[in-house]
């Protein structure tokens, strides 16, 4: 399952980061786990911008980022239960 498909206050891990279109470059990867997102991490949508799109704050361990859509379909995750944050 992707990160952009979680539903808001959804609770997960990650499992990997890939490119998942051709507009997301190698740069893109790093900094995704240079900022957290990193296999076994514990990861959380808190809500979503204007209309249910983007950006997606989202909760990785103890930080808060906003990410594009774009970038949120880079990160694969597991789903879990809400006791994992």
């Amino acid at each position: 399952m992707l990160l952009s498909q979680l539903p808001n206050g959804a609770h997960a891990v990650v499992q990997r980061v890939v490119s998942a279109n051709a507009e997301v470059g190698e740069a893109t990867l790093r900094r995704l786990g240079e900022l957290g997102f990193i296999a076994g991490e514990p990861v959380r949508v808190l809500r979503r911008g204007p209309g249910g799109r983007e950006p997606l704050a989202v909760q990785v361990g103890e930080t808060l980022f906003a990410l594009r859509l774009l970038e949120a379909q880079c990160i694969e995750v597991q789903a879990q239960g809400a006791s994992i944050l």
